[in-house]
């Protein structure tokens, strides 16, 4: 049976530690398949067998782990959601004002007295407090430290459950380090108690003030910068309305978008957004369905057309009947898919997931190592020994390297997703970057894959309009393909078919019939020499026109040849740009179709590709793709996501040219929403931006815990006297989170200009 896949946003997480123990848990379940949590986006991605284990399961191995699992579900859950995340950060910003309202004095009270060069204003009463009433400056110390302690409470309900289940996280450290502080510091108040005066100089109260403070000022904007990197969701959240209008008992009803039903009959005004998917019953209009297509020009609907949630009605008012509501519109299968690549994981990321195991009880270790070194080296001294063990605890931060991945990946996505790209999954996303070698279908991918009529040539006494209305009135009659793009010509003009009194179908040569009292055959060379018509007048016109990738019939009325009309499907006016800016990256690229050879080598010289692989059958197409893998190629497919759907999945990276189908969404890594080929180069380059904006992040988190452990362990105090203040390094480890989440940030600007070279 397949696994049940569920995504479940997780409350308290707030470094990459917290994911790693929120993930072992679940993954400790019986019946869990895999499972990812990702610190960017706060969810858990979870397959598990639903015959083995239940949701609530999951929940509970969550709250046992110390964190929470929020509503998942209900109709507002995401908006539930939402609220909640903006209750928190207001919250975080009321607990970091409070905790700075007391750390800020408590600084100034304690460091004042140690700058004696600088005479700041209270200097004076502060040294006599000091010197001559410890006691009284050691608790008023204490006492402007509890304010901070309370409201950082979590950092010691977590930090310390999580070091007791030996899987300590960055609240384990912020908790060692401040308590270490504090209880010091307490006992050189009670040493200042019975007469020790000298404990005055020891007291480290406002390091664990101030430690708190910034730790809280940093997951503040650290919570602000994650809310941007979820932007895009937000605004695909923000197109679907909030009501519908409904028919019930022949009166209209407005309610809610969560209680319309399948089968409710909508109705929708010029102006309105549509609220589900559903079928037109009545009235005609044109609908804007850019956000789905980012096609501009409003499409037709009438009756028996589709309509989707959130596209726009511009025009009449129509009826609809909902068939699709809910998790099942084509615009929420959208978001689900932009929340599921945000929340994947890209192959890049196993190397800081390696490195966040081991870091923190490796970052205790070396903390405790350094502070009882310096506490030998110095023969005691323990306030400095002290500053060198909460400094290393302090300054380290797995959080830097936990965001680093998530983070670029969440914008990454959600900029693809904002210019119509769909990214399904981190792995998608970083693969894109290494494609030497792109395939692109013929029929509905470099073309548009419906036959237009491209020429239409009089060659005898009758002019072009009635040269039209003969051929499509006999071409009314007959179900080709070929023969409805002839009759759309015509109607596409404004006018319309006449009668058809005999039609008669030649398979593989063409038609003859009857049309306002003269006879009209139409078809190839063999067909006309079958009716004895002389055509030899015609023949290079027609060759030309079959070399040039179209398929020409010859036009006789009555016994005479009048003309030639080719229909072809039409190349995309985009397709040749797209393939040169390909090329202009160093790509090759390559057409394949089941087209005849002579018809693929043209539409292909067209559009500036040099290698053809032609008359292949679907089934064939996936060998075709493990031929160019064998060539040690990284190779990405293009297909319209139904025929190609085997040669999508064998790909590197399939790449769906489709508006959203649930058959394009389900049948390749990537779908390009405008069904443009320049998407195809803007997909990669935007994978390069990416994994660069990775490898950055990965970098500098690497780079700034290489420098700043050593720094504060003191390794260089010795040889030129530079020493890590316990402060100095928690306002480091904040801004070192803030830092990769900026940079990530760079992303949302980013804009692919034509011609591009990457």
């Amino acid at each position: 049976m397949e696994g049940k896949e569920v995504i479940l946003p997780i409350g308290g997480m707030t470094c990459a530690a917290c994911a790693k123990r929120v993930e072992k848990a679940i993954a400790a379940l019986e019946g869990v398949e895999k499972t990812f949590v990702n610190i960017a986006t706060e969810k858990a991605a979870v397959t598990y067998d639903s015959q083995k284990l239940r949701l609530s399961d999951i929940r509970i191995a969550v709250e046992k782990a110390g964190y929470s699992v929020l509503e998942t579900e209900g109709a507002n859950a995401l908006e539930k959601q939402e609220k909640a995340k903006k209750r928190e950060l207001k919250i975080m910003w009321f607990k970091f004002a409070l905790s700075a309202l007391f750390a800020i004095p408590l600084l100034y009270i304690a460091m004042v007295p140690m700058i004696p060069f600088v005479r700041l204003p209270g200097a004076d009463a502060l040294d006599d407090l000091m010197m001559n009433y410890p006691l009284i400056y050691a608790v008023l110390e204490f006492a402007l430290v509890i304010p901070p302690i309370i409201v950082g409470y979590k950092f010691y309900t977590v930090g310390f459950k999580c070091l007791i289940k030996r899987s300590p996280n960055m609240d384990s450290l912020i908790a060692v380090g401040t308590t270490a502080a504090v209880v010091y510091s307490l006992y050189n108040t009670f040493a200042i108690a019975f007469g020790d005066f000298s404990g005055v100089d020891r007291l480290y109260f406002e390091s664990a003030a101030v430690i708190i403070t910034l730790i809280l000022l940093g997951r503040c904007l650290e919570a602000v910068s994650k809310g941007k990197t979820g932007a895009a969701i937000k605004k695909l959240m923000g197109l679907a309305p909030k009501t519908a209008t409904i028919i019930e008992n022949g009166a209209q009803r407005e309610i809610r978008i969560a209680e319309v039903c399948v089968g409710d009959m909508i109705v929708v005004k010029p102006g309105e957004k549509i609220p589900v998917d559903g079928i037109v019953c009545e009235g005609e209009t044109s609908i804007d369905e850019s956000m789905l297509t980012g096609e501009s020009i409003p499409v037709e609907k009438k009756q028996g057309d589709k309509v989707y949630a959130a596209s726009i009605n511009t025009t009449g008012n129509i009826r609809f009947r909902a068939e699709k509501i809910g998790n099942d519109t084509a615009l929420a299968q959208i978001i689900k898919l932009v929340e599921e690549a945000q929340g994947s994981k890209a192959p890049i990321a196993k190397i800081a997931d390696t490195v966040s195991g081991y870091f923190v009880p490796a970052v205790c270790i070396i903390a405790l190592i350094a502070g009882i070194g310096w506490l030998i080296g110095t023969k005691g001294d323990w306030g400095f020994a002290l500053n060198i063990f909460i400094s290393v605890l302090v300054v380290a931060c797995p959080c830097a390297l936990g965001l680093a991945t998530p983070t670029a990946i969440m914008v990454g996505t959600g900029k693809g997703a904002e210019n119509g790209i769909l990214i399904k999954s981190g792995e998608a996303l970083e693969t894109a970057h290494k494609i030497k070698t792109v395939v692109l279908d013929k029929t509905g991918t470099v073309t548009y894959g419906k036959p237009t009529v491209t020429d239409l040539i009089p060659l005898g006494d009758m002019d072009e309009k009635e040269l039209l209305l003969f051929t499509a009135s006999a071409e009314k009659q007959s179900e080709h393909p070929l023969a409805q793009a002839i009759v759309n010509y015509l109607e596409d003009g404004g006018r319309e078919a006449v009668k058809c009194d005999k039609f008669v179908s030649m398979t593989g040569k063409g038609i003859y019939a009857e049309v306002a009292g003269s006879t009209v055959t139409i078809g190839n060379g063999k067909l006309l020499e079958d009716m004895n018509i002389d055509f030899t007048s015609a023949e290079r016109g027609y060759e030309s026109l079959a070399e040039s990738g179209k398929t020409p019939m010859y036009i006789a009325i009555n016994g005479k040849l009048q003309g030639m009309i080719a229909v072809a499907d039409v190349i995309k006016p985009t397709s040749a740009e797209a393939v040169q800016r390909l090329h202009g990256m160093g790509i090759e690229v390559v057409m394949l179709t089941g087209d005849n050879k002579k018809t693929a080598e043209a539409i292909a010289k067209q559009v500036g590709i040099k290698r053809t692989l032609a008359e292949v059958l679907p089934q064939d197409k996936s060998e075709e793709i493990k031929k160019l893998q064998r060539e040690g190629k990284k190779v990405a497919m293009v297909g319209d996501g139904i025929n190609d759907a085997p040669a999508l999945a064998l790909a590197d990276v399939g790449i769906a040219i489709g508006s959203g189908t649930d058959v394009a969404i389900e049948s390749a890594d990537i779908v390009l929403m405008h069904s443009d080929l320049n998407d195809v180069p803007t997909a990669i380059t935007l994978s390069k931006k990416t994994i660069r904006n990775i490898k950055q992040n990965l970098f500098w988190a690497f780079g700034y815990n290489t420098i700043g452990i050593p720094v504060a362990a003191g390794v260089l105090y010795s040889a030129f006297g530079l020493l890590l203040n316990p402060m100095i390094a928690a306002a480091a480890m904040s801004l070192s989170s803030v830092s990769v989440l900026l940079n990530a940030l760079r992303l949302k600007f980013f804009k692919v200009k034509k011609n591009e070279k990457v």
